[in-house]
């Protein structure tokens, strides 16, 4: 929606709400018009000015010491904004807990501009004192809120735009709010999204100044985002979560509130890294995770259901089973991807359909490596990780003062990075529809233009993309674009799960010997084998890889392992091809494209569960948001 229709929307919802007493639905968020409701029933005039005046200048000198620590550890990610905020007429905003600024840095014409509405350190913006803000609002909700112009409660704040985040500890308790704000009329592209990476940063610094010589335990679904404010850290003590960040809790399902109750084992079915080593989890809810354990003093005690490695390896053995495997390809997969890569060499895009783990980027990867640009730059572009505020500016690149946030000297863009190599598209069904028609124009024209203009950029790359969805169906169901499938699709290959497989066992065995088993020795048993071959393995090779790896870490040199040495929790995790399916989900046989499968085995594993989430979810091998996000979208618009 355009700037001045944006306007105009929230201009008819004012009218509507404060002159007709009537609730402006589709005009404004419903966040928006709930904090409307909540200042209204605290008596604020809406067309009045807030009556707060600054504290005096020495309470405020108290504040700002009683905070110290919170400015120290916010200090490098305001004078990153402060430097764009300057730059693009705005201002950033620090404040305590209770909304009270501590700091606000930036333009001096929009600070004196602030100033006249109040926004400037010893003024509190909670919403009882300042009405509908983001700050205050963002406190009461406890996310991330944006408040354009005249979505602010009283009228004098129409002039502001802001976006503001809280700062979270990791006990769940809110230590602060960050805010970048600017002039109403001026359109904001970014600002909320880079707000929320400063406060991951921001978080991941207080995570690690809380637990310093902790056991902290980080867990991410890509291992190349750990170590990052992306990944997910875990503490527990005595057997129980006693901390944790949102990245964390989002991976398992978890709200704040759970924090202290939920047991270890509640929560992963398989053991923990050894210390100082990354390795692979299995959640409960059958998601595989990577984690990380530090390498310091202990203040975690795994419970006696899972097992510790009978006798720990030298050193210079444990190395070698942490390592990832060596690409392990069948036969027929060897074939099918040296035909791909004479259709890459080319310049035609090449589609990897599969699902989650059966390794669609470790076969992009091999793509590159055999074809004729392997000296040439391999550039991955996960399209569901990136922020969806900053994807663009992330893809195509932006120039100097683009947008708020955007960096001083610009950027190229990932797809200007790829040029003259290969550019790895990877869960390209996740893509924002409304930038799939500029990636579409990009992939044709093979042209760069950055954010906030300037002239076009020629690149010359090869294309691989990859989904674990049915882009036909999101075609028909309007979810992605005809004519970029058309143009991605030209050449697919398709990744069979691992239960498909022609010989499973091979492919056990295969991977064994890939993680390095042989050097350090350890061996699986026939019967081992045989059994990891009849499972059903819903995270795939990915699964299976996590699994071994445990059993490296558990088993004992020179060892043979028999299904004893698995993690305990994860043999009754994962049905074999042979198991039962619950009564409600075998009742009657399903029809339909998978969308509609999709729904049927939702509600009859509902059903069978009496409609509890938790236990639906860990049968369906998802995690509980992502089963509540499923059916959220089958609710009709307006529901």
């Amino acid at each position: 929606m355009r700037h001045n229709a944006i306007s105009d929307s929230i201009d008819a919802a004012r009218r509507s709400f404060f002159g007709d007493g009537a609730a402006p639905r589709g005009l404004v968020s419903d966040t928006i018009l709930a904090s409307w409701r909540r200042c209204l029933e605290q008596g604020l005039v809406a067309s009045a000015r807030p009556s707060v005046a600054p504290v005096e200048r020495g309470a405020l000198g108290e504040m700002q010491e009683r905070h110290e620590a919170l400015r120290r550890l916010c200090r490098p990610e305001l004078e990153a904004l402060y430097a764009s905020a300057n730059q693009a007429g705005s201002i950033v905003v620090l404040t305590a807990p209770d909304g009270f600024i501590l700091d606000a840095l930036g333009d001096p014409d929009f600070l004196d501009k602030a100033a006249r509405v109040s926004l400037r350190p010893g003024v509190p913006w909670s919403e009882q004192a300042t009405g509908t803000n983001a700050i205050g609002t963002a406190l009461v909700e406890r996310r991330s809120v944006e408040v354009r112009g005249a979505e602010h409660y009283h009228a004098p704040h129409r002039v502001l735009s802001c976006s503001a985040s809280p700062i979270f500890d990791p006990q769940g308790r809110v230590v602060g709010v960050l805010d970048l704000s600017g002039h109403a009329s001026v359109h904001h592209l970014h600002a909320l999204g880079m707000v929320q990476l400063a406060v991951e940063q921001i978080e991941h610094r207080l995570f690690e100044t809380a637990f310093d010589g902790a056991d902290i335990v980080r867990i991410q679904p890509d291992p190349a985002l750990i170590g990052t404010a992306r990944e997910g850290m875990l503490v527990f003590e005595g057997h129980r979560l006693a901390a944790a960040n949102r990245h964390a809790l989002r991976l398992l399902g978890l709200d704040w509130s759970e924090l202290g109750k939920r047991r270890y084992d509640e929560l992963f079915a398989s053991a923990l890294p050894v210390p100082g080593s990354v390795g692979s989890m299995r959640c409960q809810t059958g998601d595989m995770v990577h984690a990380r354990r530090d390498a310091q003093r202990s203040r975690i005690h795994v419970p006696s259901t899972v097992r510790a490695p009978r006798e720990p390896a030298p050193a210079k053995q444990a190395i070698r089973p942490l390592r990832a495997p060596a690409a392990v390809f069948d036969p027929v997969l060897d074939a099918a991807i040296d035909r791909q890569v004479r259709l890459l060499d080319a310049d035609i895009t090449v589609l990897l359909q599969g699902e989650t783990g059966t390794g669609k980027e470790v076969v992009a990867r091999e793509l590159h490596r055999r074809s004729a640009r392997a000296q040439a730059p391999f550039v991955a572009v996960n399209c569901a990780s990136l922020p969806e505020a900053l994807i663009e500016s992330e893809l195509f690149g932006h120039q100097p003062g683009a947008f708020t946030g955007a960096r001083r000297e610009g950027s190229p863009g990932l797809l200007r990075e790829a040029h003259g190599g290969v550019l790895f598209l990877d869960e390209l069904g996740d893509m924002p529809l409304a930038l799939q028609s500029r990636l579409l124009r990009v992939l044709q024209e093979r042209e760069v233009t950055p954010l906030g203009g300037g002239r076009a950029h020629a690149i010359d790359v090869r294309v691989i993309a990859a989904t674990h969805r049915q882009l036909q169906q999101g075609v028909e169901r309007g979810e992605f674009r005809a004519d970029l499938y058309f143009r991605v699709a030209q050449s697919v290959l398709h990744l069979p799960p691992l239960r498909a497989h022609p010989d499973v066992a091979d492919t056990v065995r295969r991977l064994w010997a890939a993680l390095g088993a042989e050097q350090v020795p350890m061996w699986l048993a026939p019967g081992l084998v045989q059994q990891l071959a009849a499972c059903r393995w819903p995270g795939n090779v990915r699964e299976l890889v996590g699994v071994l790896r445990s059993l490296m870490a558990l088993g004992t040199v020179g060892a043979t392992l028999t299904e004893h040495d698995l993690p305990d929790g994860w043999r009754g995790a994962v049905a074999p091809l042979t198991g039962a399916l619950p009564a409600a989900a075998a009742a009657e046989p399903v029809a339909g494209n998978l969308h509609d499968l999709e729904a049927q085995a939702i509600d009859q594993v509902l059903a069978a569960c009496r409609g509890n989430m938790a236990a639906a979810a860990r049968k369906l091998g998802i995690s509980r948001s992502t089963l509540y996000r499923r059916l959220e979208a089958r609710q009709p618009p307006g529901e």
